[in-house]
């Protein structure tokens, strides 16, 4: 596989690492930059062929696919003034910001590729979205765990947005742990028990089989527990409700 440069070693960039390497191999030769700086050093000293280099534009100069991962406020400050030659691929890891816009502010005809890897990549258990696609990128991303490929950006905005549901689900749980301990369970057994009860909710997810509209049939019984909780907290108030957040959040992805 080609060299791949990242430019800002954060959770993501860490974890494609970490997917890469966990064969064992040594290849592809990988170049971190320094943003993120106790990351790509902690990295470099775990990993064969792990580089971290002094600056972006080295990253750029000695990589074929360059990734870059920084958040979407900071990205004109961090790649301002890059010389990105055309025979270079992109990867843009970052949410909001359009194919357009980043190539303005790298001023390059290289492709660039928009992806949304998630930190189960790192296991080479996450489907990435991508868009456009492009054959080496999708390649890259398969052997993480799946490529998506989307037709345009308003499809890939979409799947952005149902991102941003991650950290209100491990809320969800949380609010679940504390309303036990509110009853008089022990926070650390009523958290063991919670983390149980949704693993296996995740190896459900395994069966492509049913829908997911089937799944949470097959999980209720007429007037059981789990009906009453669906109709009386989930109801179609509190579902439009979320739609709405997703709505708002697409708005501003766009």
């Amino acid at each position: 596989m080609q060299r791949i440069g990242i430019i800002g070693v954060g959770e993501i960039g860490k974890a494609i690492v970490e997917g890469l390497r966990s064969d064992g191999g040594a290849s592809p030769e990988i170049f971190l930059s320094p943003r993120g700086a106790r990351a790509a050093a902690e990295l470099s000293e775990r990993f064969e062929g792990v580089q971290v280099c002094v600056d972006n534009q080295e990253v750029v100069d000695r990589a074929d696919l360059v990734i870059i991962a920084v958040r979407r406020q900071d990205h004109r400050e961090a790649l301002g003034g890059l010389k990105v030659g055309d025979d270079k691929t992109v990867v843009s890891l970052m949410a909001g910001v359009a194919i357009d816009d980043l190539r303005r502010t790298l001023a390059t005809d290289a492709p660039i590729v928009r992806a949304i890897p998630l930190p189960a990549v790192r296991e080479r258990g996450s489907v990435t979205v991508t868009c456009p696609s492009h054959s080496e990128v999708d390649a890259l991303f398969a052997q993480l765990g799946g490529a998506l490929p989307v037709a345009d950006e308003d499809a890939f905005n979409v799947f952005s947005a149902l991102t941003g549901t991650f950290t209100a689900h491990y809320a969800y749980l949380a609010t679940l742990t504390s309303w036990a301990a509110g009853h008089g369970i022990s926070p650390d057994v009523a958290d063991r028990y919670v983390r149980s009860l949704f693993k296996n909710v995740g190896r459900a997810l395994n069966d492509e089989s049913r829908t997911l509209d089937q799944l949470a049939a097959d999980h209720e019984t007429p007037k059981g527990n789990n009906e009453r909780i669906r109709t009386t907290w989930f109801d179609q108030p509190n579902a439009t409700a979320l739609a709405e957040a997703l709505d708002g959040l697409l708005t501003d992805l766009r």
